[in-house]
């Protein structure tokens, strides 16, 4: 019985990745063939090649972002994405989503953005509990003028799904940057710290000093 267990779990521990991954490579490539849909029905591609191929929508997506993108980089794109976004900006209820939305895909995706700028180790939600945090700016406007020091905006991500999390502003100094980066600190947090990051058996840690710059 030792053995059956032992092996069934290994089973486990290879098998269960593999299914995940390959089901969420299957809801993502279906998901993207459905954009084939906004294409005129004679120049559907399962109407003129006969058959169905998975993962056109996939390679058709990417053709439309890169067209997109490409338009916008230009001045007449640029000009006809500004009046696009002031056409929403009118609209009463969009423009409050839209808005939103576009702050943090602009801080998300931007080359210029400054999302997650490092991974740090903060005492969460208590004094003498640690997690790891990252760091998305400092404060700004009037919270500056009630949170005497320096702070930090750190966000606070949950394990196993980091897209939720807490948004806290924390001195400091009593932020410890981390030797590793956003991705392997990520990848820590995902695996609930199964996966350990690779680098110095020790990593020395290091507390932020007030004149010490953000990488």
């Amino acid at each position: 019985m030792a053995k059956f267990r032992k092996w069934l779990f290994a089973g486990l521990l290879v098998l269960v990745p593999l299914i995940i991954t390959l089901w969420v490579l299957e809801w993502v490539i279906s998901t993207l063939d459905q954009t084939l849909r906004i294409l005129p029905e004679v120049w559907q591609p399962d109407r003129l090649l006969g058959l169905h191929i998975p993962g056109l929508g996939v390679i058709f997506a990417l053709i439309v972002v890169l067209l997109i993108g490409a338009l916008a980089s230009n001045i007449i794109g640029n000009q006809l994405v500004g009046w696009w976004h002031a056409l929403l900006h009118r609209i009463p209820v969009v423009r409050s989503i839209y808005s939103g939305v576009k702050q943090v895909s602009d801080t998300l995706f931007s080359e210029k953005g400054n999302a997650f700028r490092q991974a740090v180790l903060v005492q969460w939600p208590r004094e003498g509990m640690w997690t790891i945090g990252f760091v998305t700016g400092t404060p700004g406007g009037d919270l500056v003028n009630h949170l005497p020091g320096e702070y930090l905006s750190v966000y606070v991500p949950t394990t196993p799904n980091p897209t939720g999390g807490y948004f806290v502003m924390i001195k400091k100094s009593d932020c410890i940057v981390l030797a590793m980066s956003v991705d392997e600190a990520l990848t820590y947090v995902i695996s609930m710290g199964v996966i350990v990051p690779g680098g110095p058996k020790n990593p020395q840690l290091k507390t932020v000093e007030a004149d010490q710059p953000l990488s």
